[in-house]
């Protein structure tokens, strides 16, 4: 099995609703997301896939959709106030965890067709979700 992962870099903002920490006042972070790809063999060039393919279209979407955007849940009261104040924002139907982040993540990748078996969001360098297949069902 040959295994491929690209790093991207983002910042983001969000809190965290019906949550008692520090998470739940907006906040902001420097996420690092890692997605890995997986397949039985290579491509006529020798690879699961070029790298650039990852970067422009993962990459680009989250540059696009993500980057330094407020992600918030679309119920989260300072949604209004935020749009009335022109902030960009991506809004989910559910609570914005580095757990659903990297979820959302996996989803779009996986939604282009990239053999995408997992995504690590790290949310600071100390904290990391992860979204993936099962290596066993998957087989």
């Amino acid at each position: 099995m040959y295994r491929v992962s690209r790093t991207i870099e983002f910042c983001y903002g969000h809190r965290l609703l019906n949550y008692e920490g520090k998470c739940r006042y907006l906040h902001g972070h420097n996420g690092t997301a890692i997605i890995t790809l997986e397949s039985t063999g290579l491509d006529a060039r020798g690879m699961v896939i070029d790298f650039s393919e990852i970067k422009r279209v993962v990459s680009g979407w989250i540059d696009e959709s993500l980057d330094h955007r407020m992600i918030l849940h679309r119920e989260d009261p300072a949604v209004a106030a935020l749009r009335q104040l022109g902030e960009p924002l991506y809004l989910l139907d559910v609570n914005p965890t580095a757990e659903n982040l990297a979820k959302l993540i996996y989803d779009f990748t996986a939604s282009k067709g990239f053999p995408v078996v997992e995504v690590r969001l790290w949310e600071t360098p100390r904290c990391v979700a992860c979204y993936g297949v099962d290596a066993d069902a998957a087989r």
